[in-house]
Formats: structure tokens, sequence, C-alpha cells
């Protein structure tokens, strides 16, 4: 059986010749690591560093998608306003998440929803079943890029190239507006608890972006402090952290599910069900000792007995200490509640802290 062959981004040759150490992800050939996954985490913390992220999915809604795709989601999206994003969550009857993704309001008739790349042939499958005719997807995703630039520094980075001033642009909002002499969709906001920016371009102008930030010293960045970046924030991966299986309520997306805002969505009857009988489990962060990482799948014990399931876990570059996100049952979700994780078949003492395990200094 031959192997599955991985797409790649219209910036693969340029991340290549940089050196890019690569490896397969959601179908994609994508960068792990450049320089190194600790140097590329801390530029992010401490600079700005640059992310390919072209391979992730790139919408476009026409027609009057506002209504439309409220009854997909169970977050208010009818006072979205032009220039605001949203994070949110389409859910299937059960009330289990299809996928996680930010809806960028562009007017009555017109959005922009960034959903995950591993996802995206079944988020437009799910789109065209459950949306109203009235709307129209477009796919931009063959033919646009996208570009991460996060960090303290990622304003002033890009400020020289634009002719909209970035002061003005709020977090979660979106603007088009031209980058050089080429027409860009910006929004603040990103994937790592920083400050920064995502940039949409067509395929020769987002090229030209990349080596200019690479040019102008930004840290280009892959996966691997993708990764690290996005667990010390707590933002969940989806398909890891939250699935089809998994709710709103367990994944700890309470803040998503506006009940009292809201008519009829797919779902609805499932999460109102869940919120009267008891949400059975929380998805937790946890604290570990020393340098004993929690891992995906590895068991979380309560007095020797097996009661949930890692998620995500690291090494925290910018805390110093083992960092992980795990279900556990809700009546041990408390912050402060001690826990064990199996590792190496070993138990080892863990406790849920509060999350964002970090949060970014205020300017």
């Amino acid at each position: 059986m031959s192997a599955i062959e991985l797409r790649r981004t219209p910036l693969f040759e340029a991340c290549a010749a940089l050196g890019a150490k690569l490896t397969g992800f959601g179908g994609w050939e994508m960068p792990v690591q450049f320089s190194g996954l600790m140097d590329e985490h801390r530029a992010v913390r401490s600079r700005v560093g640059c992310f390919d992220i072209s391979h992730m999915g790139k919408l476009e809604l026409h027609g009057p998608w506002q209504a439309a795709l409220d009854r997909l989601v169970p977050s208010d999206l009818s006072a979205l306003q032009p220039g605001q994003g949203k994070y949110t969550v389409l859910l299937n009857p059960t009330g289990g998440i299809v996928d996680d993704l930010i809806v960028y309001s562009e007017g009555a008739d017109r959005a922009t929803v960034i959903i995950n790349a591993a996802t995206t042939a079944k988020d437009l499958a799910w789109l065209a079943a459950h949306l109203d005719p009235a709307v129209t997807v477009v796919d931009r995703s063959p033919d646009q890029l996208l570009i991460a630039v996060q960090g303290p520094a990622a304003a002033a980075t890009l400020q020289p190239w634009l002719e909209t001033d970035l002061g003005q642009l709020k977090f979660y909002r979106s603007i088009r507006t031209r980058l050089g002499d080429r027409p860009a969709f910006i929004a603040r906001t990103g994937y790592t608890g920083e400050d920064g920016f995502e940039i949409m371009l067509d395929r020769e102008a987002g090229q030209e972006l990349w080596q200019q930030l690479i040019a102008a010293g930004v840290a280009p960045c892959g996966l691997g402090a993708r990764n690290t970046l996005r667990l010390e924030a707590a933002m969940a991966l989806y398909g890891q952290d939250i699935t089809d299986d998994t709710t709103p309520f367990e994944g700890s997306l309470d803040w998503l599910v506006q009940l009292d805002r809201k008519g009829d969505f797919i779902g609805r009857a499932a999460l109102e069900a869940q919120q009267a009988a008891g949400i059975p489990r929380r998805l937790v962060g946890l604290s570990l000792p020393d340098r004993q990482i929690a891992r995906h799948d590895y068991p979380v014990l309560h007095q020797g007995e097996p009661v949930g399931i890692v998620t995500s876990g690291t090494f925290s570059p910018t805390l110093n200490r083992p960092i992980a996100l795990a279900y556990v049952p809700t009546a041990l979700a408390a912050v402060g509640q001690p826990v064990e994780v199996l590792i190496r078949n070993k138990p080892i003492a863990a406790m849920v802290v509060d999350r964002p395990f970090y949060r970014r200094p205020k300017p």
C-alpha cells in the first residue's frame, strides 16, 4: 500500500530553504521547527515570530450568513458587527463539536471563516448539508496564503508595510486593507497567547511577505512552538482536546454557549439535557513536578483508580515546568484538586490548576 501523499503549502519551498525540519500534520507536510522549538517559543514570547498556517481552511460566506450560521453554533452571532470576529464551534445533534472556527463579519452579506486544516473537507460537507441554501460557501483555501505574525513586537514589525494603523485594530477585529500594493485581510488574533495578527493574501503576495518578514529578522516558527505556545495559553486543539464526542460544557467552553440569547440550533436539546443532568466531566489544566511530562492519552488517576485521560501535555518553556490538559470527572475539576498521572507505569502527583497557564503581561 502506498503512503498517503502529503500536501504542501505555497510556502513549503521557502520553509525548506530555511532548513525546516518537516512533519506530517492534518494531511500536510509542515515545518515542525527551524532553529529549535525552545528558541522559536521564546522568540514569540519576547519579540516576534511568524508561522506558515496556509494549511488552515479559509472560507467565504455570501448571502444572509448571520442567521443561517447562527443555527449551527451555540454562540449568538446576531450582534456581530462588520469587522468583528468570534470564536465558536459547529455542533452535531448530540452536542459534540464538529470543529472550532473563527467567524469574521464583513457585513450582512459576507463573512470570512477560518477552520482547521484536517477538517476542511468535513466542514464543507457539514455546511453543505445544514447551511441555508441562500448562503453560498466559497472555499478560498487553495488560492489564499495565511501567515501568523505573533509576539509583543508583531504590530511594530508589520506597520511599515501597511496603510492601516494597526493601533486602531482591536483584538478579534479584522480589516481588509493593503499590504504594500497588495490587498490583504488582516485579523488581530492568533493561537499563541500573545498579541499578533493573521494575514491572508494571494499566493504571490504571501510569498513576498514571508521573505520580507525573514529579511526583517522575524523568527520563522514551526508546529512545535505553535503547540507549546497554544498549550501555555490553554487553547484547545481540535481532534485532541475537543472532538465530535465532547460538548462545549465538557471542553470547558461554557462561555461559547448562549442559551438565553438564542433560538434553536443544532445540538441545543442535547446541551440543555446535559446541563440539567449535570456535566459528567471537564477539561482541566494540570501542573506536574520536575520534568515528568504527561503525554496525550496518559491515564489520570485518583486514589489509584483511573478517572480520566490527558489530551495534551508538554514542558512549558515559559513556566519551566510540565503542564497538561486532561478530562476528569466534574467532582475532581476544582482548582487545587490533587490527582495523579500514570507516566511509564508510575503514578506521578499532579494538581488541577487555573487556566490559562500563561497570561501575557498587560502593556
